[in-house]
């Protein structure tokens, strides 16, 4: 059993931390983050994030924002955990977006620094972020899932960006992301219209990676995760942060820069980077550390 480093208060004694074993520490983390509106469980290095209000299909309030939000902050911070999966409770809702019944009845509407969910406007996590759309993505919802890396639906999930008709407009990240990611015109005939479309049509427009049965987006959503968990992390997080910073210059600047991105750097002084090479040498499975 590995121990904590020695630590000290300002009096000269040993804190109750720094005498704890390390994945206690994180247990007694854990616990003391109570999760009202949404469950996390670990598969090996894999984060399920469940959003969690069924009540209202899965719909987010400010407190929930919050709490979504020290959930991926965590997440992010974790050396273990190296993919994420976002789904809804329920079989109906993936996300219904806003809570509009909340805000209506005077509840303070706001989120931290991450965005609706924690999620729409996080941009340091290099962590590859799988959306497991099993219902409903409207608003907000269909927000949190552009913000993913990959989006898995199931056949009967339904994405909209449908504020224009309750006299809003879709700021978390729908009006950027969404032309970005399946072109202007496309992106305008859905936002102008407020239209819904199909998971069959997402994928056709190019916004959803896989359509599946009703019922299976959570685990098709995990085969893919432990499909990516199969190669390094180290390489994982340099190519995701190399993407997202070159789309924002030009190609020229972006192969230029590449090498100079901090993930990619990490990667080059990993141990990651000389095992790959080496256990494919030995023609053996490479042995993932991480760091």
């Amino acid at each position: 059993m590995q121990a904590a480093p020695a630590q000290f208060d300002g009096a000269g004694a040993l804190t109750r931390a720094s005498m704890t074993p390390i994945f206690l520490q994180k247990k007694m983390r854990e616990r003391a983050m109570e999760l009202k509106f949404s469950k996390v469980e670990r598969k090996g290095p894999i984060t399920i994030v469940t959003l969690s209000r069924p009540e209202v299909y899965n719909a987010l309030h400010t407190d929930a924002h919050f709490e979504l939000q020290k959930v991926f902050d965590d997440f992010s911070a974790d050396p273990e955990q190296w993919i994420a999966v976002v789904t809804g409770s329920g079989d109906k809702a993936f996300c219904a977006g806003n809570d509009l019944k909340w805000q209506a009845a005077g509840g303070k509407r706001g989120w931290d620094k991450g965005g609706f969910a924690g999620l729409t406007s996080r941009f340091d996590c290099d962590k590859p972020i799988i959306a497991a759309v099993n219902g409903v993505a409207m608003g907000g919802g269909f927000e949190i899932a552009l913000a993913c890396d990959l989006i898995i639906a199931a056949e009967n999930a339904t994405f909209a960006l449908p504020e224009p008709r309750v006299g809003l407009a879709a700021l978390a990240g729908g009006l950027h992301r969404l032309p970005r990611q399946i072109g202007l015109k496309r992106a305008m005939g859905m936002i102008l219209t407020a239209r819904h479309v199909s998971a069959r049509e997402g994928f056709e427009l190019g916004f959803v990676n896989e359509v599946v049965p009703q019922g299976e987006a959570l685990n098709a959503a995990l085969r893919w995760a432990e499909t990516i968990s199969k190669n390094s992390p180290m390489s994982i997080r340099a190519s995701k942060q190399a993407i997202q910073r070159g789309l924002g210059v030009s190609l020229e600047q972006a192969i230029a820069e590449q090498r100079d991105y901090p993930a990619v750097q990490a990667m080059a002084a990993s141990q990651d980077y000389i095992e790959g090479p080496k256990a494919f040498s030995e023609k053996r499975p490479p042995k993932w550390v991480g760091k």
